[in-house]
């Protein structure tokens, strides 16, 4: 790139004839030009920087945030399977963590994802997926989590009648055959918690574990608490909840679950930690989770 004096000198000299006023003018020009050569070469760092600026926040879609949950989304956690509502608890959540980041709901983009895919390494078709994944060691080897959103306990959830019915102590449960969904935290509490005599029936779903129940295939299933108190409510007709479970192996704490190595990670944590700090995921919590207290710790 030629320096303003070399651009100058590979113009000629005006000639002694030119009038003062028009050799002012000629000088003025040629420097002008210099001045926009020089400014053509700015570096690619420079130019256009709100744009590389908003590539570099790492979302999926610049000016989006995709959030993702699973392929049927349930109550209480969405209600009527449409997350963009923004009802329900998981909803909720995701909500205010997207007004935290500066984003509108106008600018939520909402996917679907299996629970087990979505935990798989790889990239990801989402900025952070949201279906009550506990936040455990060895998942944390293949992506990343946000600081923990709720903490839920296990519930055992059994038809009246049958085998589980009258069953008030861990023992108790010992000898039934228990179903939950496999790689769950419900199916680690079973065996850490209640170490069955008979071998628990794990599923694909928590969906199918719930059939296989209905099916009289399994005497019990294990569940978090709010999704067994909505289960014996509303969905399993003739249900009921035998009792909680006590904490066993990994605490069950949800986290949003992104890419590994992303780099929002850290800004959803510090947007999560906001509306825990604020009291905005308490009241969230009681909204929609309120319901469920009172039920019998199994020992």
């Amino acid at each position: 790139m030629a320096t303003a004096a070399q651009h100058a000198r590979s113009h000629p000299e005006p000639e002694a004839s030119m009038s003062r006023p028009a050799l002012r003018t000629a000088v003025a020009a040629s420097l002008v030009a210099a001045a926009l050569l020089l400014g053509g070469c700015a570096s690619p760092s420079t130019a256009g920087g709100d744009a590389a600026s908003t590539e570099d926040e790492g979302y999926v879609t610049p000016g989006k945030l995709t959030i993702a949950t699973g392929e049927t989304a349930y109550y209480p956690y969405v209600i009527d399977d449409e997350p963009e509502s923004g009802e329900g608890f998981e909803a909720a959540v995701a909500y205010a963590v997207a007004d935290e980041l500066g984003f509108d709901q106008d600018d939520v983009v909402w996917v679907r994802t299996s629970f087990e895919s979505a935990i798989a390494p790889g990239p990801k078709s989402f900025d952070f997926n949201i279906q009550q994944y506990t936040i455990t060691d060895e998942r944390k080897q293949a992506v990343d989590f946000s600081s923990p959103y709720y903490a839920a306990s296990q519930a055992v959830v059994a038809i009246e009648g049958g085998a589980a019915d009258g069953v008030t102590t861990l023992d108790g449960l010992k000898g039934l055959t228990l179903g939950a969904m496999s790689g769950s935290t419900s199916a680690t509490t079973i065996d850490e918690a209640v170490h069955p005599d008979v071998e628990p029936l794990l599923y694909g779903s928590n969906e199918d574990a719930v059939a296989a129940l209905k099916a009289g295939q399994i005497d019990a299933i294990v569940l978090d608490l709010p999704t067994a108190y909505y289960a014996t409510g509303v969905y399993i007709e003739d249900s009921f909840i035998v009792g909680e479970l006590p904490p066993a192996g990994v605490p069950d704490e949800w986290g949003l679950l992104l890419a590994k190595d992303s780099p929002l990670t850290e800004k959803v944590t510090a947007a999560l930690d906001k509306l825990r700090a604020d009291g905005t995921l308490d009241e969230i919590t009681d909204k929609w989770l309120g319901s469920g207290q009172g039920v019998t710790l199994l020992k």
